[in-house]
């Protein structure tokens, strides 16, 4: 692994590290029940709203500038964040953190798809920024846990400033991308925030109401995007974007269901259930190398499908043979491995270069907004039927969802 490519993957690393780093130190941040959520989905909501424009950024302004930009603010509000004096500060710079993890995401998968333009080469490097992503999601919680209980909350924010400054220095020498002339769509950026935000809040907090401004702002997007020089441009819109949502949709709604089933049904401790999604969670941590060569080898199109596949038996397989927990989340983690990097690989790879960064901020927006929908959508659902109905009903879409791939 180049230097490079080291430094691209933990900015992604970073990203997804502060997602769940701090849901084992909630209680210590706060006493507060709807501090502690905000705590946590005031990054959530941020990182999903900003995707988009982020990567419309970082093909105007250039993926390099848009990164280190990214990587700096992380360090610098993550250490103000050490520094939080009360809830609503915290909370106020949680969010800031989720624009900075916005950044990150698109710019780095430019300037990969820039670092290495033969397509077997980039799918191998994206594999490598997928595999380190998944890494920072299991060691979030352990680590989170671990520097709470020795040094105190504050420590989590802290460790977050030696490993930007890591990165920064492993990617001192990215390639320089070429801003993209024209003029900035910022009707198409603000309604494309005030859409995605709206609609995270309104699942994250059952705020129904908050759906029809979401809805009116969705409709401005579309409608300002048919000009030649909008944000998204039409040749990007394509079904990858909607299987994308999906994958993640199935991802976090799933485990959001797990999670309810091992603690309420099983009766797993907090830390018991964190071991039980270990099936799940390491194979996203070394599989995606894996992925990487195989698409390089055959295309994305046959490791994505068969990611599906997986990812529908596994679901299906908890439905309805729960005492085999261990093999259907295994199933589960090595499709989404095997999804996750196919379908960036083929976004990435079908976008010119010059429009690298919104085609990665596109899926990325999209998956994020899956995922927000598939906790919303599968946990309103447990309230009319059970925990196996459920779960037979998100296999069965996975399955059907393994069609929607171009």
């Amino acid at each position: 692994m180049s230097r490079l490519l080291a430094g691209l993957s933990l900015g992604y690393f970073l990203v997804m590290l502060d997602t769940t780093i701090v849901t084992v130190a909630l209680p210590a941040l706060s006493a507060d029940l709807a501090d502690q959520q905000w705590i946590s989905n005031g990054y959530t909501l941020t990182f999903a709203a900003f995707l988009l424009t982020a990567g419309a950024w970082s093909d105007r302004f250039g993926a390099r500038r848009v990164f280190f930009t990214g990587l700096l603010s992380f360090a610098a509000l993550s250490l103000v964040s050490a520094l939080s004096v009360s809830a609503p500060m915290l909370i106020a710079l949680r969010a800031l953190l989720g624009v900075a993890g916005a950044l990150l995401v698109p710019s780095s998968l430019s300037l990969i798809a820039v670092a290495h333009p033969a397509p077997a080469s980039r799918a191998k490097a994206m594999g490598v920024w997928a595999a380190l992503s998944g890494t920072g999601l299991v060691a979030g919680p352990l680590l989170g846990g671990v520097l709470t209980e020795a040094f105190g909350w504050r420590a989590i924010f802290l460790v977050n400033v030696p490993v930007a400054l890591l990165a920064l220095a492993l990617s001192s020498a990215a390639p320089l991308t070429p801003p993209k002339p024209g003029r900035v769509d910022w009707t198409g950026q603000a309604s494309a925030i005030v859409a995605l935000s709206t609609l995270s809040y309104a699942l994250v907090e059952h705020a129904w109401w908050v759906l029809l401004p979401s809805t009116l702002a969705a409709a401005v997007f579309v409608v300002s995007q048919r000009r030649p020089d909008a944000m998204l441009p039409r040749r990007l819109v394509s079904r990858n974007l909607l299987a994308g949502a999906i994958v993640n949709f199935g991802l976090s709604g799933v485990l959001f269901v797990l999670s309810l089933y091992f603690q309420e049904t099983r009766g797993y401790s907090p830390s018991a259930t964190g071991l039980a999604f270990l099936p799940l969670t390491i194979p996203t941590a070394f599989n995606p190398i894996f992925t990487g060569r195989l698409v390089a080898r055959i295309g994305p199109r046959i490791p994505a499908v068969s990611g599906f596949l997986l990812m529908s038996a596994g679901t299906l397989l908890q439905a309805f043979a729960p005492a085999l927990s261990v093999v259907a989340l295994a199933l589960l983690g090595f499709g989404v491995s095997l999804a996750i990097p196919s379908l960036l690989t083929a976004v990435i790879g079908s976008a010119p270069p010059e429009l690298a960064g919104i085609a990665g901020g596109a899926l990325n927006a999209s998956r994020q907004t899956g995922a927000v929908l598939g906790v919303a959508i599968l946990g309103s659902l447990l309230t009319v039927t059970t925990i196996p109905v459920v779960l037979a009903g998100a296999g069965a879409l996975l399955a059907v969802s393994c069609f929607l791939f171009q």
